[in-house]
């Protein structure tokens, strides 16, 4: 049990040790330093919304696009209908004649199709970005990408994304855990560590992707096989701090853990599959070295502690229950006083506590450096009871179904 446990805890404490510094660091502390910067350069831009059954949310994307801070003449839109079942052709036809939109019906052909459609209807655009259709963003954060690309070589600019009114305890505990998604985007940027550029609302320079190529099927992991494609050119991927994005999280258990599993298994395939070059990798250090390897002992390491943990906790019952049955009964229902002297204080313990404070201390500075709406109080409990439960399932099925070749599905 140790064997496995204490260097998965001393890679656990190294990770926030490099987090820490990092964050510290000049290029982290200019970033933050240039987020507070509103840009003032209104280059022409295209947002792309591919969408597939999404009647219900698709109108509210639409309308938080048209009220971003940004001139009109310089910002269009973009609507595909990725061939949905349900309402979503007449509820973004509703836009249709609005100057800024541009609304195009296909047949189902997966999200990267709609996204490579949409891509000849964006004209002279400099900048595109794409935005899922069951997000919506602040009026200031398309200001603050242009602000993202601060150099030549950026191809892209990721935003930072929250849970929209988060309701259920899985809700709460995905808005702790986006929030410290966000330091963690912010930190990576500063030294393009970043590997994904997320579905909502990441922004791309034009010329990069057309000298790329199109998007792929990527194992329905599109936005991050893009990412890993900008880092194979050596070029940049940026963060916008400031630029605030909402989503719906899933509010159960089976949608989310069908969510988490796309991701992962995208990110195994992807990386496995496609871009094995990149692990090891000299020509970006940080993302070979140690970004991509540490994403994988991340997910190795979250299962075999977890099975550890599930049998030191029945070894543990089957202790109980045999204690129980030689003490007498009048034992069970006496009042004892808890004293402290008896709590196992051990270094795993204190390690836990540690690694726990840290997460809670970055989720906080994700929260206020992003200006993220919501309370943090109220959603971390959850995060700090739940996830260590549930990150194990999607974990577990994402490697199984890579080793089986099971195909994901999207929903």
């Amino acid at each position: 049990m140790d064997l496995v446990t204490y260097p998965f805890l001393f890679i656990a404490l190294y990770f926030e040790a490099f987090l820490l510094l990092t964050f510290l660091s000049s290029p982290a502390r200019e970033q933050r330093k240039n987020s507070t910067v509103i840009a003032t350069a209104t280059p022409k831009v295209a947002i792309i919304v591919p969408c597939w059954n999404e009647e219900s949310t698709v109108a509210g994307t639409v309308e938080s696009l048209l009220a971003l801070d940004y001139p009109a003449d310089k910002l269009s839109l973009v609507l595909v209908n990725d061939g949905s079942t349900d309402g979503t052709a007449a509820a973004i036809d509703r836009f249709a004649t609005h100057p800024q939109v541009t609304a195009i019906h296909k047949e189902n052909g997966g999200k990267f199709t709609a996204m490579n459609l949409a891509l000849e209807h964006v004209g002279d655009a400099e900048f595109v970005g794409f935005l899922d259709a069951d997000s919506f963003v602040a009026p200031d954060a398309l200001r603050e990408i242009v602000a993202g690309f601060t150099t030549g070589d950026t191809a892209a600019v990721t935003a930072s994304m929250s849970i929209h009114e988060p309701r259920t305890l899985l809700q709460r505990m995905q808005y702790a855990e986006y929030t410290f998604s966000i330091m963690l985007r912010h930190v990576f940027s500063s030294i393009n560590g970043l590997y994904v550029t997320p579905g909502p609302f990441s922004f791309y320079r034009y010329a990069a992707l057309k000298d790329l190529g199109p998007f792929k099927h990527a194992y329905l992991a599109e936005d991050m096989e893009m990412a890993m494609r900008i880092q194979r050119a050596g070029l940049k991927i940026g963060n916008a701090l400031r630029a605030r994005v909402y989503t719906k999280g899933p509010a159960t258990l089976p949608k989310l853990i069908k969510q988490r599993t796309r991701w992962t298994t995208g990110f195994i395939r992807n990386l496995f599959f496609d871009y094995r070059d990149l692990i090891g990798g000299k020509k970006n250090a940080v993302l070979g070295i140690l970004v991509l390897p540490l994403g994988i002992l991340a997910i190795g390491g979250g299962i075999l502690l977890f099975v550890f943990e599930l049998s030191r906790l029945v070894e543990h019952g089957f202790h109980v229950a045999s204690v129980a049955q030689a003490a007498p009964l009048s034992y069970a229902f006496t009042i004892h006083s808890f004293t402290w002297f008896y709590l196992p204080i051990t270094f795993l313990t204190v390690a836990g506590l540690l690694l726990a404070t840290s997460n809670v201390v970055w989720m906080s500075l994700g929260k206020n450096l992003s200006k993220t709406p919501g309370s943090l109080t109220l959603n971390v409990v959850p995060y700090l009871f739940l996830y260590v439960f549930v990150a194990p399932l999607w974990l577990i099925t994402s490697v199984s179904h890579v080793a089986l070749g099971t195909r994901t599905v999207w929903r």
